[in-house]
């Protein structure tokens, strides 16, 4: 059997461990704030809902309500980046007839605005698989509001159109879709 013959090892002065701890706790400080300057200008609802100002939009104008149809360009990603759903045009959506977290999204925005908007399964389509979307999920969107009016009025206006010998299909010129009420069938969310 062979030994090894111990070493004594010199006590380390109390100034280099001081200066030692003194520097790492300066390290995790700046990695925090670095890891907070991330966030900078994402606000979060009392709901949960997350979101970041993209674009302002006109800040004067009214925002969408529950009563509306919005036309809005939007992408939807999981947070791996997978996307799942993309406007290929501006699309009308009602605000009542998606997910909470979209809808809630849209009451804050203007038109002209961009949003980015983190909606919590809670908010989103929760414990159910949807699609290529899979439970639990939280969802990232991208949401750009063009415009909005009340639904009684789009419903006026198509039915107008109708009694004129409009479109075939109860589309309206510039709002793709053709579905009952003009509304695609295919909405982000949609209940």
């Amino acid at each position: 059997m062979s030994t090894v013959t111990a070493v004594p090892l010199q006590p380390v002065k109390r100034a280099y461990v001081l200066w030692l701890v003194a520097g790492l706790l300066i390290a995790l400080v700046a990695g925090v704030a670095l890891a907070r300057a991330g966030d900078t200008g994402i606000i979060t609802t009392p709901s949960g809902l997350r979101y970041k100002v993209l674009k302002a939009g006109d800040a004067k104008g009214p925002s969408p309500t529950n009563a509306d149809v919005t036309l809005v360009n939007y992408e939807g990603r999981l947070l791996d980046g997978t996307v799942f759903d993309k406007s290929q045009q501006p699309t009308p959506l009602p605000v009542s007839g998606v997910v909470p977290g979209f809808s809630e999204g849209l009451k804050l925005m203007h038109k002209g605005a961009k949003y980015r908007l983190w909606i919590k399964p809670e908010l989103g389509y929760g414990e159910r698989s949807t699609g290529p979307i899979p439970p639990n999920s939280t969802l990232v969107f991208d949401v750009e509001l063009q415009d909005f009016i009340p639904e009684a009025t789009l419903r006026q206006l198509q039915m107008q159109q109708q009694m004129m010998g409009g479109m075939p299909g109860g589309g309206m010129p510039g709002m793709p879709g053709g579905a009952p009420g003009g509304m695609p069938g295919g909405a982000p969310g949609g209940r």
